[in-house]
């Protein structure tokens, strides 16, 4: 375990009917980190949650959280996570205060402290005005947001979160994400799982994909996407000389093919590194006396990575 990773995998399996259900040889997660997995239903991402929670004991290697083993030293484990289950753990009877602190004394605070703890969660999750309101009156995504807070109370290691969006509605999806990246700031480490690409973009410093239980690939949006070799898209439009220019920047390192539309006078380039090439480009066009009228960049995305690494898009 590295100085600055809170949370490692050495060599874990679990099987299940004889079955491999998860294998992860080797990750590491390093403190302030989020790091998001992404994967299909059924793909091992709550299975993993589950085993680093200490409610799934793997059935090979060991994982380690803050250098305790999750295997022989559960109970330091527990006290060093905070965990925000895919499925709601309220009591909707109870106002989100009063869930806020009941979770709060399961987790060994009292007195001012936890007063001052769910003041704070209060705060943190937008909910204060709607603290002695009933659970069961709040909508899914406000919900979701005292399941957050819950987990937020004895102010956690390292944070786990198990498709913290699912089923809810765009607003508070976007009030949730927020939060997080709030969370993100503050210095908080994140273990994030989704099969949404774009919150996974959005959120996270390294990103990990799941299939069939087994981590297939690891590593920033960059580097996943050099990982299968994919190409940035430019779409310029120019006012003349269309074939000419082109020709330019078909000479230029890094742009690969250069497509043209002549009616529209526009040109598709396929780039290794758009920041990389599109100086040259533009230097090109002011030498041809041609200007660019539009320009547009697509970056290759975790859905083409996705599916070239699997075989398939991550919604099947």
């Amino acid at each position: 375990m590295t100085a600055h990773a809170l949370l490692t995998f050495e060599n874990v399996h679990i099987t299940r009917d004889g079955e491999p259900v998860l294998s992860v040889d080797a990750l590491e997660i390093c403190r302030g980190e989020t790091l998001a997995v992404i994967g299909p239903n059924g793909a091992g991402k709550s299975t993993t949650i589950s085993m680093l929670s200490c409610l799934l004991r793997p059935s090979g290697g060991d994982a380690r959280i803050c250098d305790h083993s999750i295997g022989s030293d559960s109970q330091a484990v527990k006290e060093s996570i905070g965990v925000v289950p895919q499925d709601i753990a309220l009591y909707g009877d109870m106002s989100a205060r009063e869930n806020l602190h009941f979770w709060g004394v399961m987790y060994g605070l009292t007195g001012d402290e936890l007063a001052r703890r769910v003041d704070e969660v209060l705060e943190l999750i937008t909910l204060t005005e709607r603290q002695k309101d009933r659970v069961d009156k709040f909508s899914g995504g406000m919900k979701r947001r005292v399941n957050i807070g819950a987990a937020l109370l004895h102010k956690p290691k390292i944070l786990y979160l198990d498709e913290p969006t699912v089923g809810i509605d765009p607003q508070s999806r976007r009030s949730i994400l927020d939060g997080i990246l709030e969370l993100r700031e503050q210095g908080m480490t994140i273990l994030y799982t989704t099969h949404y690409m774009a919150e996974a973009q959005e959120l996270s410093d390294r990103i990990g994909i799941i299939d069939h239980g087994k981590l297939i690939a690891l590593g920033t949006h960059e580097e996943l996407v050099k990982l299968v070799g994919e190409k940035t898209e430019v779409h310029l439009g120019v006012d003349k000389h269309l074939h000419e220019v082109a020709e330019t920047w078909r000479g230029i390192a890094g742009v690969g093919s250069a497509d043209l539309e002549d009616e529209g006078m526009l040109a598709s380039l396929l780039v290794d590194d758009a920041n990389a090439v599109l100086p040259a480009i533009f230097q090109a066009a002011e030498t041809a006396g041609v200007r660019i009228t539009s320009l547009n960049v697509v970056e290759p995305n975790l859905e083409t990575v996705f599916l070239h690494l699997t075989g398939r898009a991550l919604r099947e």
